[in-house]
C-alpha cells in the first residue's frame, strides 16, 4: 500500500469520526450485536480458514469465537446502558462570594481515529473483532486493523462481516477500515500519521516499544497501549506441596496448554525449599515428559522458541527437569521443564526473559528472605501467582505486597492461564508488561484506554450532548453536585 492511498484510508477514518463520535449508544450498541450476530453466523466457515492458518485446534477456535462475540456484546450492554461516561455535573452558584461559580459539566468524550494491530497468537479475541476493536468502537473511535500475516484469511473474512454490518446498520462509511499491508513501513506510517490518535498492539516487547517511540516522537505524541509479554511468575511455598499432590499436573497442564503460546503463560516458577521439594520436582518433570509436542502458530515462533530454549538451558547452573518427546516437524514446539537455584537466577538477566511456548523454570529458593530478593530481580509482568495453604498466605502479607508491585492481577492458589472477560479483570502490568499500567485491554474497562475527559463551561442547554441536559433524557447515573443520581437536574 502507497503512502497516498494509506493517507487516504486515514483521512476516511477521520471523516467517519467526525459523525461517529456522536452516535447514541443505542445505535453504538445495535451495531456492535450485529457484529457479534454476524461472526456467529459464520463460525462454521471461520474455524476450518483459522484452523489452517494457525494450527490452533477446532475447540479453541471455537471457543475463542465465543469469547469474542461474548465481548462484542459485553460492550454493547455497556454503551446501551449509557453511565460510562461518568457524566458530572456542578451547577453554578452565581450568589457565590467573592467570586461566582460556573456551571461546569463533565464526561468522556472519545480520542478519535485508533490504529489496532492484530496479534499473531488470537486470530480472533485480539484481533480484527477482538477486544481492541470492540472498545474502541465502544468508546465511539473509527478504527483501522492492520491485520497479521499469521492469519490474513481468516482476519479478512471478520474484516468483510463488520463492514457489511457497519452498512446495515446506518453507521458511517469507513468507521472500520482493515489494511493486509504486512510491511513495517506501513505500521510506521499508521502510527505517525497526525490523523491517527492512539495505537493498540499486542506481540513482542521489540515490536510494541518500536511503536511506543514512533508515537513519542510524533509533533504530538499520542498513547501506545501496548500489551508486550510476560513469564507470570508463579511462587509455590512449601505447605501447599504437601497437601496438594495434584500440583504438580495442575501447573504442567497450564504450561503446555495451547503449545504455550499465552501471554499469561507460567514461565518461572519459584519454589521455597521443604521436605517435599524432591518429590514435587520429580512429579513436574514427569508430568511435561509425558506430554506431547503441539504444532506452533507458524515456523517462525516454533523456530524462536526453540533457540530461546536452547540459551535458556546451556545458561550456568540450569539443569532439565523434563521435555517430551522429539518435535516431528520444524512448527512444533517439545514442553520443557527445567530448574536454577536462586542464587544463579538474580545474578543472570538472560534467565528472566520470556520463553514463548511451552517451557517454564523452576527457580529453588532457600529462604523467604532469597526468594524475595529473586522476585525482585523481576520486571513488570501481566500476573503473579500464589500458591499456599490458609495458614501459609495469612503469613505471607509481605510477600503479597512485593508482589501487587510487579503485576496487574494476583492469583491465589490457580494458574494464570485463563483470562476472564468481565469489568473487574485487569489484563495490564507494569511496564514492560504493557506500556501502561493504569489500563487493561481484557474486560468492559479497556473502553477507557480510547476516551479522554471534557468539560463544557456554562454552555448553552442545546448544545450540551443528552448526557450531561438538564433533564437527563437518557436516564444515565450522574455525579450532580457530588450526589450520584439519575434524576434530572433541579432548576
Amino acid at each position: 500500500m502507497g503512502p497516498e492511498q494509506l493517507d487516504n484510508v486515514l483521512q476516511q477514518a477521520a471523516q467517519a469520526f467526525d459523525v461517529y463520535r456522536v452516535v447514541g449508544g443505542a445505535r453504538k450498541a445495535a451495531f456492535l450485536e450485529a457484529i457479534a450476530a454476524g461472526i456467529e453466523a459464520i463460525t462454521d466457515e471461520l474455524v476450518p480458514l483459522a484452523q489452517a492458518e494457525t494450527h490452533l485446534p477446532e475447540a479453541r477456535l471455537r471457543g475463542e469465537i465465543g469469547r469474542t462475540t461474548g465481548q462484542l456484546r459485553a460492550f454493547a450492554a455497556l454503551v446501551a446502558e449509557g453511565h460510562w461516561v461518568q457524566a458530572t455535573i456542578d451547577t453554578a452558584r452565581p450568589e457565590r462570594k467573592p467570586l461566582a461559580k460556573p456551571d461546569l459539566r463533565k464526561m468522556l468524550v472519545p480520542l478519535g481515529p485508533v490504529v489496532v494491530f492484530g496479534a499473531s497468537n488470537f486470530p480472533f479475541a485480539f484481533s480484527t473483532a477482538g477486544g481492541d476493536t470492540a472498545s474502541a468502537l465502544a468508546a465511539g473511535c473509527s478504527v483501522i486493523v492492520k491485520s497479521h500475516p499469521a492469519h490474513p484469511r481468516t482476519s479478512a473474512r471478520v474484516a468483510a462481516v463488520i463492514t457489511t454490518v457497519a452498512r446495515a446498520t446506518g453507521m458511517p462509511a469507513d468507521v472500520f477500515q482493515h489494511i493486509e499491508d504486512s510491511s513495517i513501513e506501513v505500521g510506521q506510517q499508521l502510527v505517525t500519521h497526525p490523523v491517527t490518535q492512539a495505537v493498540a498492539f499486542t506481540g513482542s516487547q521489540q515490536g510494541g516499544m518500536a511503536l511506543y517511540r514512533l508515537a513519542a516522537q510524533r509533533p504530538d505524541p499520542i498513547p501506545v497501549f501496548a500489551e508486550m509479554g510476560s513469564v507470570n511468575p508463579v511462587v509455590v511455598l512449601p505447605e501447599i506441596i504437601k497437601t496438594n499432590t495434584a500440583l504438580p499436573t495442575i501447573l504442567a497442564a497450564s504450561i503446555v496448554q495451547g503449545v504455550g503460546q499465552f501471554c499469561t503463560n507460567p514461565g518461572l516458577l519459584f519454589i521455597l525449599r521443604g521436605d517435599g521439594l524432591g518429590g514435587f520436582l520429580t512429579a513436574l518433570g514427569d508430568a511435561i515428559h509425558n506430554s506431547a509436542p503441539g504444532t506452533m502458530l507458524h515456523t517462525g515462533i516454533a523456530k524462536n522458541y526453540s533457540i530461546k530454549k536452547a540459551n535458556a538451558t546451556a545458561q550456568a547452573g540450569v539443569e532439565v527437569l523434563g521435555t517430551a518427546m522429539n518435535a516431528h516437524d520444524d512448527t512444533q514446539g517439545v514442553p520443557t521443564v527445567a530448574r536454577v537455584h536462586a542464587r544463579d537466577f538474580i545474578r543472570n538477566p538472560a534467565l528472566h526473559e520470556e520463553v514463548f511456548g511451552p517451557f517454564s523454570l523452576v527457580i529453588t529458593c532457600d529462604s523467604i528472605d532469597e526468594l524475595r530478593e529473586a522476585l525482585a530481580a523481576l520486571p513488570g509482568q501481566l500476573t503473579t501467582s500464589l500458591f499456599g495453604t490458609t495458614a501459609e498466605l495469612g503469613q505471607q502479607a509481605g510477600l503479597v505486597a512485593a508482589l501487587q508491585k510487579r503485576c496487574g492481577r494476583m492469583i491465589f492458589n490457580g494458574v494464570p492461564t485463563g483470562v476472564e472477560v468481565c469489568k473487574a479483570m485487569q489484563h495490564g502490568g507494569p511496564f514492560p508488561a504493557t506500556t501502561d499500567a493504569r489500563f487493561t485491554s481484557v474486560g468492559t474497562d479497556a473502553l477507557y484506554r480510547f476516551v479522554r475527559p471534557f468539560s463544557y463551561q456554562d454552555a448553552p442547554e442545546a448544545l450540551l450532548p443528552p448526557e450531561l441536559r438538564n433533564d437527563n433524557p437518557q436516564r444515565i447515573l450522574r455525579c450532580i453536585d457530588n450526589k450520584w443520581t439519575t434524576e434530572s437536574v433541579l432548576a
